[in-house]
């Protein structure tokens, strides 16, 4: 049976900083609007403190998590054991969006030493955190990050790699804003 928790603790951190992999899932007020659901690898999960985590938002073909978690705030964090005992841990709360355009980035940027940049830091204020057996989770043996997205990246001056951003980036599926050019 699962447990509901007010904040992290060690077990549950600990749990969390040896996974490999997290999903993120957001979705629109709309009741039209498309529910997102996305995979997240490298190193870029942070615990801030016991009520408090952040992840890098690399930066990808989609901006569906930005645009729903500006709308609304609503995010869910879910991490599996894909090896070792079963458990799923699942993070409930409210985002923010911190842009690489807003002030306070560069700060935000430094939680993640192995990057240089990133489409957005998303921080999360945890309102519940969850735990369930994961029996039905298969194991799988991590052999690798995939460093596509990474090389992508380097080719690209940081000045050049802003005005992609904007470009392939600016609405959500749904029409929401995604990353807007300041003013």
């Amino acid at each position: 049976m699962g447990k509901t928790y007010d904040e992290l603790n060690d077990k549950l951190t600990a749990f969390i900083m040896a996974q490999k992999m997290f999903f993120v899932a957001t979705a629109p007020l709309s009741p039209d609007g498309h529910v997102n659901v996305s995979p997240k690898g490298y190193d870029s999960f942070k615990i801030i403190d016991s009520t408090t985590v952040a992840y890098l938002d690399y930066g990808g073909s989609g901006i569906e998590t930005h645009a729903h978690v500006v709308e609304n705030g609503r995010i869910t964090i879910m991490f599996c054991a894909y090896e070792g005992k079963a458990n799923i841990v699942r993070l409930y709360g409210q985002g923010s969006v911190c842009a690489f355009h807003d002030e306070g980035f560069a700060e935000k940027l430094a939680w993640f030493p192995e990057f240089d940049r990133a489409r957005a830091i998303i921080t999360v204020k945890l309102t519940r955190v969850m735990d369930s057996c994961g029996y039905s989770i298969p194991f799988y043996e991590f052999k690798g990050e995939r460093d596509q997205l990474k090389r992508s990246h380097e080719f690209k001056t940081i000045e050049d790699w802003h005005e992609y951003r904007y470009d392939r980036n600016p609405e959500s599926l749904d029409g929401l804003p995604g990353l807007v050019r300041p003013k």
